[in-house]
């Protein structure tokens, strides 16, 4: 948070840095797209400036409770085991992020998005188009019911097939602060030959994978899982670069 000096003046915020031994990779040679579009020179951490920590803000009252829900659209219930997805977000000092702007996209029960680049054949469903959003809580806290995922071939290598995942995006107080990341589900089978779930160092992947959540299963309606997203510091959530998404169609 920001605060005044004694002059009126502002002190931004600092931040504890990312251990580089945790860091993602923008290039990793078995993610063979990233070849094509990883940058050739080292990425450098900007500071947070003046417009950062004073733009604008997104607009909550245009996010609504439906949106949190993936489950029901176009007048009728998607296909496949319900999961309420929920967590909180939190800086790198452990405290809650109020206010940001969550959203997420997924593929459907059968692994495949509602993308006209998406032409497998896997059936589309009438009643799921696999996005939501929500803003966060006053305790940093988001939740979404929504389907779990199917995995889907995607063409990386032999018999390349994606783990089951979704897809987030993070937007702090102004339109610069914007993060994206994917949760994964523990015990996935193929964790083992996925090169994007593999990019992450060793001792981070934890943190991209989701925890079950038996407190927080819904008796005879829906499965949960957690997942904390840490924006900055030494326990921060594996994020993309700007300039290296995982290659999906959606």
């Amino acid at each position: 948070m920001t605060r005044s000096t004694s002059d009126g003046g502002l002190v931004l915020p600092r931040y504890l840095q990312e251990d580089p031994a945790t860091r993602v990779p923008v290039a990793f040679p078995d993610y063979r797209s990233t070849a094509l579009r990883a940058p050739l020179r080292t990425p450098v951490d900007l500071p947070h400036r003046l417009t950062e920590v004073t733009g604008p803000v997104l607009g909550e009252d245009r996010v609504t409770a439906a949106d949190a829900d993936l489950t029901w659209r176009n007048g009728g219930e998607a296909v496949g085991q319900r999961i309420l997805v929920h967590g909180r977000v939190l800086d790198s000092s452990g405290r809650p992020v109020p206010h940001a702007l969550v959203e997420v996209w997924q593929a459907n029960a059968a692994g495949r998005y509602r993308h006209v680049v998406d032409t497998w054949p896997a059936p589309l469903d009438p009643h799921f188009d696999g996005l939501g959003r929500v803003v966060t809580d006053d305790l940093g806290r988001y939740e979404f019911l929504t389907i779990r995922p199917g995995a889907y071939p995607w063409g990386n290598h032999h018999n390349a097939w994606r783990p089951a995942h979704i897809h987030f995006s993070l937007f702090g107080r102004a339109f610069p602060q914007r993060l994206v990341t994917q949760m994964y589900f523990p015990d996935d089978p193929l964790f083992g030959q996925d090169p994007i779930f593999n990019a992450i160092p060793p001792a981070a992947r934890h943190r991209a994978v989701s925890r079950f959540s038996l407190e927080r299963t819904q008796d005879n309606w829906a499965l949960a899982y957690e997942w904390d997203i840490v924006l900055r510091g030494a326990d921060r959530t594996p994020f993309e670069s700007d300039s290296d998404d995982d290659g999906d169609v959606a």
